[in-house]
């Protein structure tokens, strides 16, 4: 799948105390990595990211190392899960 990272997200919060811990609980799945295809980097953000060429404009939550956090290109996550970053439909 690719995606592409949202920028100035980083005032929006949530109640599972960071954002990559909101991805963890809500696919039940570890962030270790950084998802980005190809990349052998740790995980260390949630990344808010909107998926490419696609109608579904929700906002989503991947694990991203620092540097593909600031990427500006479009990422290819392959099949790693999206948690939903609307708050209001998950920790809020």
């Amino acid at each position: 799948m690719i995606v592409k990272n949202l920028k100035n997200t980083s005032d929006n919060t949530c109640k599972c105390n960071s954002w990559i811990d909101h991805w963890e609980r809500y696919t039940k799945n570890n962030a270790i990595f950084c998802s980005v295809q190809k990349c052998v980097d740790q995980a260390k953000v949630g990344a808010h990211v909107l998926k490419v060429s696609s109608t579904d404009k929700d906002w989503y939550i991947v694990p991203l190392c620092y540097s593909c956090n600031k990427s500006d290109n479009n990422l290819d996550i392959g099949s790693t899960s999206l948690a939903l970053a609307n708050v209001n439909d998950t920790c809020g």
